[in-house]
């Protein structure tokens, strides 16, 4: 099991060394110049050529790659003798830090990944992401804990009704969910939902957790505007979670066990959920952990439409204002998040089912 697991974390590591590398090299060949953005009408040649500088990117693109790295490592070496070289150390950068060795002008030190600051506010885009991330992990829990329990319900009456009316039209409305771009759904709904019938249903269609009051004297919890939002994000996990649930509860219900159960005189809600669903929930369960993993990072453009301030405002903010670091750090941040829950799903798998170490 060890081996297995070192395996499993030596694959994400690599695949992280790829994300990292083609992350940096598409930022960096992209048209656009962040200092003349800085700058905006006022931009000069010197100027930019001191704020190119001061952003490390006067270097050779092979030295800001290897800078960046030695930012995003947990452990950098550095020579803190001299400001223009690349692994110049930065107190400040990288505070709070241990230095773990000293040799000549050489410096070891361990240090949490450091993602850079923001070329517009200058806030450490570490900062940035740990403000907004909880809107998204909230958005993306809500949206998933409504697509699971809304998916089963509809997958147990679809299967306990097989070819009926109800079976086709679960399969009809699941078959939309799951091609219906999130993007246009959110439209779609907002629309329907907080205009058409806003009379009714009182809802907002922009709006984040916390609103400002009517008088401007502070901030109130505001959960009504995470309806909208959750309710289109969960769509797509919705549908292929009802018809998960659908196939392994037929897959259940037409075991040997179901049979012997129902020969006993079981009654019928005893046997669908105390035997068949228990076994049917182990696929589900399954699926729901990998949604999971892609509701945060696909909540961008439902965000984006709700005005749902998380990583999704993050990171459409940082493309229009050509602020780099908070982009490449955002999505870093999402790679790292999707990696680790797959290993983890990984070792898990390991765990449960011995045949899956000998792949």
């Amino acid at each position: 099991m060890l081996r297995y697991t070192l395996k499993r974390l030596l694959y994400g590591l690599l695949v992280l060394l790829g994300v990292v590398t083609l992350v940096f090299f598409l930022f960096n060949i992209l048209p656009g110049d962040p200092a003349r953005m800085m700058l905006g009408e006022h931009a000069d040649a010197e100027s930019i050529e001191i704020i190119n500088r001061d952003l490390g990117r006067d270097k050779p693109v092979g030295l800001q790659y290897l800078n960046y790295l030695n930012d995003l490592l947990p452990v950098s070496v550095h020579n803190n003798s001299d400001p223009s070289n690349c692994f110049f150390l930065d107190p400040d950068k990288y505070a709070p830090y241990a230095t773990l060795l000293t040799a000549g002008s050489a410096t070891v030190v361990l240090k949490a990944p450091y993602l850079r600051r923001s070329y517009q506010t200058k806030r450490k885009v570490s900062d940035i992401i740990s403000s907004a991330f909880p809107q998204t992990a909230l958005l993306a829990v809500v949206a998933l804990t409504f697509a699971l329990l809304l998916g089963v319900l509809l997958g147990i009456v679809s299967a306990l009704h097989k070819d009926s009316w109800i079976d086709r039209l679960t399969l009809v409305l699941s078959t939309l969910g799951m091609s219906l771009p999130s993007f246009f759904a959110a439209i779609l709904i907002a629309w329907l939902f907080a205009y058409v019938l806003s009379d009714w249903t009182h809802l907002n269609m922009f709006g984040n957790l916390y609103t400002v009051d009517d008088y401007g004297t502070g901030e109130y919890l505001d959960l009504k505007n995470l309806i909208l939002p959750a309710l289109t994000l969960g769509i797509r996990p919705l549908a292929t979670l009802t018809q998960l649930t659908k196939n392994s509860m037929l897959e259940a219900l037409s075991q040997d066990y179901i049979r012997t159960a129902r020969a006993k005189g079981l009654s019928r809600s005893r046997i669908i959920f105390r035997h068949a669903l228990r076994n049917a929930m182990n696929p589900v369960v399954t699926s729901a952990s990998g949604w999971l993993a892609g509701l945060l990072a696909g909540a961008v453009f439902v965000e984006y439409v709700f005005d749902w301030k998380g990583m999704g405002i993050v990171i459409v903010d940082g493309l229009d204002q050509y602020d780099f670091p908070v982009v490449m750090g955002s999505i870093l941040f999402i790679c790292v998040l999707l990696i680790l829950i797959n290993i983890i799903t990984d070792i898990l798998y390991g765990l449960l089912d011995p045949r899956v170490r000998m792949q």
